[in-house]
């Protein structure tokens, strides 16, 4: 079963749920801020989506910039990054799509239409 991680106050979020509504596409929804992804979710996440660990940032969010992650990510280890995107949901990019097949961070709909049944 897909599941869509998400938070419903984000624009590309509720655009990329309308898509999976208009498509047909079944999924289990699930908010990032109730339900924060775990160290080992984002850990095999990473490591199923062949994208590195600061793709997973939610780089345009307050929390992100306050942090001033920018400037620390490059200097900072996988784990190190793990561990922090598992303490706060709200630093981590959005939506995700998990499915038997794939890992989608970000919703770019040329993707989504390739990768998501």
């Amino acid at each position: 079963m897909n599941t869509f991680i998400c938070y419903d106050r984000c624009g590309t979020c509720k655009k990329a749920e309308k898509w999976l509504k208009d498509k047909g596409i079944a999924y289990i929804k699930r908010p990032i801020k109730e339900e924060n992804p775990t160290y080992e979710e984002l850990k095999a996440w990473q490591e199923k989506s062949g994208l590195p660990m600061k793709k997973f940032f939610n780089t345009s969010g307050m929390l992100y910039r306050e942090m001033a992650l920018k400037d620390k990510l490059p200097g900072m280890t996988d784990d190190e990054m793990l561990e922090l995107l598992a303490a706060d949901g709200l630093l981590v990019k959005r939506p995700i799509m998990v499915t038997d097949d794939c890992v989608l961070v970000g919703f770019k709909e040329p993707e989504w239409a390739e990768k998501v049944k």
